[in-house]
């Protein structure tokens, strides 16, 4: 897989154990929010197009061609990339920094938008200076999240689901239910989970038929139960990002996002060796956003790089890259020779089974929950 030559911003005794898609009971504590604030890059350049743009991002998520690429347009600037692993950080960086972060983009999942605006965290978009926005599918504007785009703009789309080795698992694994199933059995001690309590609920729910973000404590208990005794001892690792892990054959089960799953799959000698499974039950489904954070010095760059991206030229490129839709219309069509499309488009049929996430109201059960689990792993 190719290697991005980004800066890390967040130091990394900073960096946590979770994963992109949840947020913690409330923010962090004042010490680590000035910590973190304290690393923000310099606020230096004007509000024009000239001089570096400040980009606050997950891992692996743009190609750096494009990156390079940008800084040669009308307008364009230098891309200086700072990684997070959760949408907390964001939040708890931008929340201890009042303005002065430094950033002039963030990448927020959808689900996260509200907090942020409440907080005043976002600055409101310059539609005029976005005319490519028109080239994003409808289906993925005007959410109940952000009414109007007014504060973000649509950048991946992705969905959980897990990968096998077949020359281990000889059967089929089509559902949820088989992944516990196979956990237990083939991939005892050689299975991973994402890091997120989420996803992990998600999938457990999935297979037994529940509502996946029901805040019902008895229902959570249950789940806790055996997630605890019957998985966690079955675990070898929680992660994220299971690319690098896939490439190496380092697992014989793995719950991944498409995107960092399908990375995998293409970077192993052996590109049969791994089969990505859409469980047939449904799955979670995520959308991350560019935006524009409060206090931003390079605005005009910045909403110069978002319309750039939304070029379905560009946009392509990000897609091949980083193995998740960007929603603009068509790119299915355009896509015609990427590898493995099928781990990166869902068909109408296969869509009307994903759930996009939420914060649950039972957040803070559901993160106990994860601990334990996580505490149980491998014993």
């Amino acid at each position: 897989m190719p290697q991005r030559p980004f800066e890390i911003l967040v130091p990394t005794a900073m960096r946590k154990d979770i994963s992109r898609r949840v947020l913690l009971a409330g923010i962090v504590g004042a010490g680590a929010a000035a910590a973190l604030a304290a690393c923000a890059p310099s606020t230096a350049g004007g509000s024009g197009g000239g001089g570096g743009l400040n980009l606050y991002t997950w891992g692996e998520y743009d190609d750096p061609a494009v990156l390079k690429s940008f800084a040669k347009t009308e307008g364009g600037a230098t891309v200086k990339l700072g990684s997070y692993d959760s949408n907390e950080e964001l939040i708890a960086k931008l929340s201890a920094a009042k303005g002065t972060s430094g950033y002039d983009i963030v990448v927020p999942t959808l689900s996260f938008v509200p907090q942020m605006i409440d907080l005043k965290l976002l600055e409101q978009l310059d539609h005029a200076k976005l005319p490519n926005l028109k080239n994003v599918n409808p289906t993925y504007l005007d959410t109940d999240q952000d009414k109007g785009n007014r504060y973000s703009v649509p950048k991946a789309l992705g969905v959980s689901g897990y990968v096998y080795d077949t020359t281990v698992i000889k059967r089929d694994l089509t559902s949820w239910k088989d992944f516990f199933d196979a956990a237990q059995k083939e991939a005892a001690g050689k299975t991973s989970l994402l890091a997120d309590p989420n996803e992990i609920l998600w999938a457990y729910f999935f297979s037994i038929g529940e509502d996946i973000n029901t805040n019902d404590s008895g229902t959570l208990d249950k789940a806790k139960d055996f997630l605890v005794k019957s998985i966690a001892p079955n675990v070898q690792a929680f992660e994220s990002y299971v690319s690098n892990t896939i490439a190496q054959n380092g697992r014989v089960l793995a719950h991944s996002w498409n995107g960092d799953a399908r990375q995998g799959i293409i970077s192993n000698d052996d590109k049969g060796r791994y089969r990505w499974v859409k469980p047939s039950e449904g799955a979670g489904q995520f959308i991350d956003n560019w935006c524009i954070p409060t206090g931003a010095k390079n605005v005009d760059a910045a909403h110069a790089f978002i319309d750039y991206v939304l070029d379905p030229a560009v946009s392509l490129k990000e897609l091949e890259y980083i193995g998740y839709d960007t929603m603009v219309t068509g790119i299915k069509d355009t896509a015609t020779d990427v590898e493995e499309p099928d781990l990166i488009f869902y068909t109408p049929e296969e869509t009307k089974k994903l759930v996009i996430d939420i914060v649950p109201k039972s957040q803070e059960q559901r993160v106990a929950i994860f601990n334990e689990i996580q505490a149980a792993a491998g014993s």
